[in-house]
């Protein structure tokens, strides 16, 4: 008979336990895995004011409070000196000449001075809308309770024509030829109101009321004249 002949299988050749032994003791010991919380907890928070982030939150806050402050320390220096003019009318007189010396800085520049003239204007609007606005929402509503309507409209009517000048002077270069006399003339016609105002309208309107009635007016002007400064 004829015999088979086995074809001995490859082996794998096994490791001895004595090598890996060797081998493991070898080998560097891995790290055990951090838990997500504590790694969560390293990772910065703009919302800790222990740390970083929450140092930069707490100084843009007093950053804030510093400025906020300033701001109403300057409408309180500002308010406080027009209210040492005295009473209501005297206040709005005052607010009259400080308009019309800006006018007159203004007409005292020349071409060149085209920033100075810009910074001016921006002064001058500022002024006049704190101005207008006391007047607005006191003097003009004051005066048609006690029937003076007639008075009041014209009044707010001519303001009007104060804010045209300002947006056309606004929209004019600072450096045209003709700005030194719209500027002119525009002086001419708020001078005009003003004299109406102190001449005429608010002496009477004064002599008519009663002690108490003026305090009121002045408190009122002076509040909305420190919201606007």
């Amino acid at each position: 008979m004829a015999t088979r002949t086995r074809t001995p299988s490859p082996k794998t050749p096994r490791t001895s336990s004595a090598k890996r032994g060797n081998a493991t003791a070898g080998a560097k010991p891995r790290a055990a895995a951090k838990p997500r919380a504590e790694s969560a907890e390293r990772e910065p928070s703009a919302f800790a004011f222990g740390n970083s982030g929450g140092a930069l939150f707490g100084a843009a806050l007093a950053g804030a409070a510093i400025g906020f402050a300033a701001n109403y320390g300057r409408k309180f220096l500002m308010q406080g000196m027009e209210a040492t003019a005295g009473d209501w009318d005297a206040i709005l007189a005052a607010e009259h000449e400080a308009a019309l010396a800006i006018f007159d800085k203004m007409l005292a520049t020349d071409a060149s001075q085209t920033f100075k003239r810009k910074m001016l204007l921006m002064k001058l609007t500022h002024a006049i809308d704190k101005h207008a606005h006391q007047e607005e929402m006191v003097v003009y509503p004051a005066l048609r309770e006690a029937n003076q309507a007639r008075d009041a409209d014209l009044l707010e009517g001519e303001h009007g024509q104060v804010k045209t000048f300002l947006y056309e002077l606004g929209r004019m270069s600072p450096d045209a030829p003709n700005w030194l006399e719209k500027v002119r003339e525009f002086r001419s016609a708020i001078a005009a109101h003003m004299r109406m105002e102190e001449e005429q309208v608010f002496p009477a309107f004064k002599q008519a009321m009663t002690e108490g009635q003026t305090r009121k007016i002045t408190a009122l002007v002076n509040r909305d004249g420190f919201w606007m400064a």
